[in-house]
């Protein structure tokens, strides 16, 4: 087994610039250097963080830091000091010390647990998966119309490697009551003025005991970075990043479905096919938000990329989707009107980004429009066109690049 993380302030603060600890205590220093997301008033500023190398703002406190597009196609895994950081509350911990962190479990159980992180790295079977994790928002920059809410671009999103324990085996340690129906998730983030509601999530409890939702020490064979989560997070394969509680700390056993803001309120997609509804529209008819659906980028070339004409040019991406797995990448270099199939790279497990690559010569010079679209094993695909709902959720559209061939 691992050693237990003893990752603590002191590590926290080691290998950090001033301004990068400066911005995560409040302030406002960062670099001059910025990028600018291609979408209506897309320019953003890139700050260091500690434990992390530059990454877009999107919004200091609390902090909510974009992956910039490019590192998607340095690997299938996503490195931890560039991996997407996203907070509801500004009380984020700045330190927390291993050797004295619990986790609580209570409620509905016969035998409430206070575990150590020793505790649950020894006590229990350690387990690893690979997992996409992916904000609900991720890409709302690019609605139209625009809705409310952080204007992201693809980038708030990330592939890991997690290493932990089933929250199955830990919850049937507490032995569970017949009443409980589901498990309520808390972490060591707070609001920061009392009307505003604590971040609390909640799972089903088959869901919870399915064997595959993790409390996870380990990131990529690293204890997790501070801002995701460390020392315990909750990973929840397939599933959006909503779920996935960071500093978790709590975990209550209830007979009743958690009727709070975020569950009632927030994270709620339009119950429809496709989780859509007509621009400028509303609806009551909502479900929480749940698995991702079929995604696929171009990770090799952006917008505005040169190539040669007649030549081979070496193209791939990624695929993912909530868990079925990718059967199929299709790629098309002249705006969808042809297709032929990519070559799927390793496969990582059916949570996991799949790469995709091919070699494709333009027949001719000029401006062009690539395409890919995956489809999974349940031959769900991707919407040639966008759909909309009003928060901005789930954009799965079929990407396109526009590149020039000469």
């Amino acid at each position: 087994m691992s050693p237990r993380p003893t990752f603590g302030r002191r590590q926290f603060l080691r290998h950090t610039s001033l301004a990068g600890v400066a911005t995560l205590l409040g302030g406002r220093a960062f670099g001059a250097d910025t990028i600018t997301l291609p979408f209506a008033n897309g320019e953003r500023p890139l700050a260091t963080y500690p434990q992390k190398r530059p990454l877009i703002l999107q919004t200091a406190r609390p902090p909510q830091l974009e992956t910039p597009f490019s590192v998607f196609n340095e690997g299938v895994i996503t490195p931890n000091d560039a991996f997407f950081v996203r907070y509801h509350l500004a009380n984020v911990p700045q330190a927390i010390d291993p050797a004295t962190f619990r986790l609580e479990i209570k409620g509905q159980v016969q035998t409430p647990l206070s575990l150590s992180l020793d505790a649950l790295r020894h006590d229990f079977e350690n387990v690893e998966i690979t997992a996409v994790n992916q904000c609900s928002g991720n890409s709302r920059g690019f609605f139209q119309p625009r809705v409310g809410g952080g204007q992201l671009g693809n980038g708030a999103m990330g592939n890991a490697k997690w290493r932990g324990v089933r929250l199955k085996d830990v919850l049937e340690k507490a032995a569970l009551q017949g009443s409980a129906k589901q498990v309520v998730c808390n972490g060591l983030d707070t609001p920061v003025l009392p009307q505003t509601p604590d971040f609390i999530k909640a799972l089903d409890l088959d869901h919870a005991l399915d064997g595959e939702v993790m409390l996870a020490f380990e990131m990529n064979g690293e204890p997790l970075p501070m801002l995701n989560g460390f020392p315990l997070r909750l990973v929840v394969p397939g599933y959006y990043g909503t779920y996935w509680v960071k500093h978790l700390s709590e975990l209550t056993v209830v007979p009743d479905a958690l009727d709070n803001f975020w569950m009632s309120t927030a994270y709620r997609i339009p119950n429809t096919p496709g989780a859509c509804i007509e621009p400028g529209t509303t609806t009551k008819n909502t479900v929480p938000i749940n698995r991702f659906n079929v995604r696929s980028f171009i990770t090799s070339h952006a917008d505005g990329a040169k190539i040669a004409a007649r030549q081979p040019a070496n193209i791939r991406g990624i695929a993912f989707d909530g868990g079925s797995g990718i059967r199929e990448v299709l790629f098309s270099g002249d705006g969808g009107q042809s297709w032929q199939a990519a070559t799927l790279g390793q496969d990582l497990g059916r949570y996991s980004f799949r790469e995709w690559k091919l070699a494709y010569a333009p027949t001719q010079p000029g401006a062009a429009e690539w395409k890919c679209r995956a489809i999974n094993r349940l031959g769900e695909s991707q919407p040639m066109e966008p759909l909309w709902n009003p928060s901005g959720y789930m954009r799965n559209v079929v990407e396109t690049v526009k590149i020039t061939a000469a």
